[in-house]
């Protein structure tokens, strides 16, 4: 049996901008030191609490909300790479921000509204929420306003459709505000789409996703969601679903790559 209680290892102080308070946190992430960087959305910043910490250090952002390299715009989603790199979804602005360890500014690696703004070129991103950054340092952006999952190679100019992109729709080519992302190694992509209450995976080069968990319409039933939001892996390969307005985490048994391979040995 699990613990019936949690224990608050991050804020609990009530709303605000002291380094011991937050202020409507959205993303999370923790490290091998257990170490949790949370992106606080209503302080514009990613705060770093150490392991038994009482109070957190602002790794990025956290000098009032604005769109030069020294400040974020409503934060989302956030991920840390071994260098302790925070990589950072700047929701407003529109971008993927990068704060190496000790930096004051970040640097813009997708998006922008230096120049960019927000759109639906491949140069642009709408409402980007989710992140993830692979072991060769790409970058995919799930953006919630264009319906789709872009890869940023390392030092890309724009980005790579791989999941979505055609438009809002249910049909199995397409997303519908989708919230999560994560990629397993071998480049599958599985994304939490919103709106349509279901996990597709996305195949490496595919055009189409199949979808493995939900799409059964909107409901509390085992084989069903209610907005759907969040995705992890465990070590296993089973994935992890936020499972939002039931209030519950579902943990599906998948294969995660040999379903895949056997896909793409078909066609």
């Amino acid at each position: 049996m699990g613990e019936k209680h949690g224990q608050v290892v991050v804020g609990g102080n009530g709303r605000g901008d002291g380094l011991n308070q937050l202020n409507g946190p959205t993303g999370i992430f923790v490290d091998q030191d257990y170490s949790v960087y949370v992106s606080d959305w209503g302080n514009n910043r990613v705060v770093k609490w150490v392991n038994g910490a009482k109070e957190g250090i602002v790794v990025a952002g956290g000098q009032n909300e604005g769109n030069d390299i020294a400040r974020l715009s409503r934060p989302q989603g956030v991920i840390v790479d071994a260098s302790d790199t925070v990589y950072v979804a700047d929701g407003w602005n529109n971008r993927i921000m990068c704060w190496c360890k000790g930096a004051t500014e970040g640097n813009i690696i997708a998006g922008g509204n230096g120049g960019n703004g927000r759109g639906d070129d491949l140069n642009q991103l709408n409402g980007p929420t989710g992140i993830f950054v692979d072991q060769d340092y790409s970058v995919y952006v799930l953006a919630w306003g264009n319906n789709w999952v872009v890869k940023w190679m390392n030092a890309a100019k724009e980005g790579i459709v791989v999941a979505g992109g055609q438009n809002e729709g249910n049909d199995i080519a397409r997303l519908s505000r989708p919230q999560g992302v994560i990629v397993d190694a071998s480049d599958t992509v599985y994304v939490a789409d919103g709106w349509n209450n279901r996990i597709m995976r996305w195949c490496k080069g595919a055009t189409e996703g199949n979808i493995i968990a939900g799409g059964n319409g909107r409901g509390d039933k085992a084989n069903q969601f209610h907005d759907v939001m969040g995705l992890s892996f465990d070590r296993d390969g089973n994935i992890y679903v936020v499972d939002q307005k039931n209030y519950r985490i579902q943990r599906f048994n998948i294969r995660t790559n040999r379903a895949c391979v056997r896909m793409l040995s078909n066609s």
